[in-house]
This record gives structure tokens, C-alpha cells and sequence, in this order.
């Protein structure tokens, strides 16, 4: 775990450039991949251009993706989502998540693995709905109707279903193992030294 600001920075570093590459794959590929396909084949048979079947060249025949109702090739949504969703980490995800872990459980007390996957719920459940109301004004169908809250308010909703099953369970099996097996080779030198300054304590 992290024991200052410098690691919590790293540490939130890390995990923010897998999850954000992780969720916009979901998003494109798994979500709206046949949206894409169908709507870039439309395009082509308008334009007379060929069938497309893959996801990535829909992409480009659409010419990106929508983003605040312009049109934006994909390492710029990366780059808008690796902002927000980084900045919201470290303002919000990491200090309220580990206050709500702290709330159920006693750190000194309970065994680490226990107390991490309670840390990873908590992150989930803020970071999630909170992501998932900044992607609802990122990605609103701006072009094609005016701005109304309860469409908002109605594409957050299908959003956290959409985001939720996946952003629990990739965080708790796949990200954060990953996450922090790298935080560990990264700073083994000062985790041993905390070790040993411990045994010694």
C-alpha cells in the first residue's frame, strides 16, 4: 500500500492507465462495436463504400468518435477520460475510498487482503457513477437533439448498468492484483526497508 503522497500519486497513476485504455475498449468494442459497424456500414453504402466487420475500421470510416458533439480519433478520448478520470482519482477515489473501508473495518486488525478488497469496493462505488455522469455529458448525442437533463439523467442510469458489473469485477480480479505487483517491484527498496524497520520496532 502506499505511504505517502508521492506513492499514492504513482500508485493512482498506474491504476488510472490501465482502467482508462480497460473502459474505453469496453466502451467501443463491447458496448458500441455494432453500433459502429451498422452505422459505418450505412455511411459506406450511402458513400458507396465497402462493408466493413471491424469495430476499429467502422471507426475510421466514421472518421473517430463523438465527443462533446464533435468528432475526435480515439487517443484523444483516451487522453480527455486519462484527465478527468486521474484528477477525480486522486481528488475523491483514493482518500473517501479509504475513509469508507476504515469505517467498516480496523486496518491494524484486519488481514491486508480483506482490507484492500473493501478499499477496491469503495473506489468502485464512488468512481463509477462519477465517470459514468462525466461520460454522460462527454458523449451526449449533442448533434442530433438539444440538451435535455432527463435524457442526461436517463443515459447516467444505462451508463452505471453498462459500467458497474465490469468496473467491479475487473477492478477486484484484474487491475489492482496487477496494480499492486507492479507498485511492489517498483518501490521493493523502501517496502523492505519499512519491513525491516518494523522487525526492529
Amino acid at each position: 500500500m502506499p505511504r505517502n503522497q508521492f506513492q499514492r500519486c504513482i500508485f493512482a497513476l498506474m491504476t488510472v492507465i490501465i482502467t482508462v485504455h480497460s473502459y474505453v475498449f469496453y466502451s467501443l468494442y463491447v458496448i458500441n462495436g455494432d453500433s459502429f459497424i451498422t452505422w459505418a456500414n450505412a455511411k459506406g453504402a450511402y458513400e458507396g463504400g465497402a462493408p466493413v466487420s471491424h469495430v476499429l475500421d467502422a471507426i475510421n470510416v466514421l472518421g473517430g468518435v463523438e465527443l462533446c458533439g464533435a468528432t475526435v480519433p480515439i487517443w484523444a478520448v483516451v487522453l480527455v477520460e486519462f484527465i478527468l478520470a486521474y484528477s477525480l482519482e486522486m481528488l475523491m477515489g483514493s482518500p473517501l475510498s479509504f475513509r469508507l473501508a476504515c469505517k467498516v473495518f480496523d486496518p491494524r486488525e484486519t488481514h491486508p487482503v480483506l482490507f484492500e478488497s473493501a478499499i477496491i469496493c469503495a473506489t468502485v462505488g464512488l468512481m463509477c457513477p462519477a465517470m459514468s455522469l462525466i461520460a454522460a455529458f462527454l458523449y451526449y448525442p449533442y448533434g442530433t437533439m438539444e440538451f435535455n437533463m432527463l435524457t442526461l439523467l436517463a443515459n447516467w442510469a444505462k451508463l452505471v448498468c453498462f459500467n458497474f458489473p465490469f468496473a467491479f469485477f475487473s477492478q477486484l480480479f484484474f487491475i489492482q492484483p496487477l496494480v499492486r505487483t507492479m507498485f511492489r517491484l517498483v518501490f521493493r527498496k523502501d517496502i523492505a526497508a519499512r519491513k525491516t524497520a518494523e522487525q526492529h520496532a
